[in-house]
């Protein structure tokens, strides 16, 4: 009987570690448009709010083993964890909720594919990362892609400084995030599930205060099936899944591979934000998905 042979892997086995990671990119473009979509019967911070503590208390029975031998870690490392759990939990979603009350979905996601060049700056400036000549053209062609989706492709709108208070509170995420990204390198050494739990839990924590002032600001969330089933969909697939299948992605393909997917997040978004929301796609979105794009690949060159 022959054999297998296992040192030429099926078509599936090639592709499919592919396939996981696009998953994580679809779930965060379903994130930005369901935000989009439902900013008349969640506020932002509440839709947020209830994103992380539902997402939390379903990783805490699976996680408790892992979370209770590294408290003592956690501890001794606790301002990085307070500083990492309020960068990238409490205030990025957070922001980006809010922004997309005056923003689209489409330009949100485009906006967010600049969070690479944003580290990669943030590295250079902070960490003294050296940086090469053809990585920097990258930079610039992102930044440029963004700048145009911002500025709507009007010039005059930089000259008379006429943004959308969305995109500014977008680019304000996106740099948080990057920052966020920049400073896992001074993450305690503590197991991945311990990681993911204690940054959910402290990022909770960190948005209580404000969702508390919400609260008291706007006028009381009618529990529907819409509501329950937009804070369980962000509180799964953005939350759980996308982390997973992300991870996942970096231990097969490897970072800097899975790091392009990320670019998948505009044309996700593009295609769910016209089918369930109605918007529209513009000249501009194009051309500065097109820079995003080509500035990316040279930098991944």
């Amino acid at each position: 009987m022959k054999m297998p042979d296992t040192r030429n892997p099926s078509l599936l086995s090639r592709v499919l570690p592919y396939v996981v990671v696009a998953i994580a990119p679809l779930c965060w473009s379903g994130n930005i448009v369901l935000g989009r979509g439902v900013i008349h019967i969640i506020p932002p911070v509440s839709l947020a709010f209830w994103r992380w503590a539902i997402a939390f208390l379903i990783l805490l029975p699976f996680t408790w083993r892992h979370a209770r031998r590294d408290w003592p870690t956690v501890v001794r490392h606790w301002k990085i964890m307070t500083l990492l759990s309020l960068f990238g939990i409490s205030c990025f979603n957070t922001l980006l909720y809010q922004a997309v009350h005056t923003i689209t979905a489409i330009s949100g996601a485009l906006i967010q594919t600049t969070m690479p060049a944003f580290i990669i700056l943030i590295m250079l400036f902070f960490f003294r990362e050296r940086v090469s000549g053809i990585q920097i053209l990258g930079v610039v062609l992102c930044m440029l892609g963004a700048a145009l989706v911002v500025l709507r492709g009007d010039m005059n709108a930089l000259l008379n400084l006429s943004f959308v208070q969305g995109d500014l509170l977008m680019i304000i995420a996106v740099v948080l995030y990057a920052f966020y990204t920049a400073l896992l390198r001074k993450r305690p050494d503590i197991h991945p599930l311990s990681f993911v739990t204690y940054t959910f839990g402290i990022g909770l924590l960190g948005l209580l205060p404000v969702y508390i002032w919400e609260r008291t600001q706007c006028d009381p969330v009618i529990i529907t099936q819409q509501v329950v089933l937009s804070v369980l969909y962000v509180a799964i697939f953005p939350s759980i899944v996308a982390y997973l299948c992300w991870n996942k992605g970096a231990q097969t393909i490897g970072p800097n591979r899975t790091g392009l997917f990320i670019n998948l997040l505009p044309v996700f978004a593009s295609v769910l934000a016209i089918v369930f929301l109605g918007e529209s796609l513009e000249a501009y979105h194009l051309l500065g998905m097109l820079l995003i794009f080509g500035g990316m690949i040279l930098f991944n060159r």
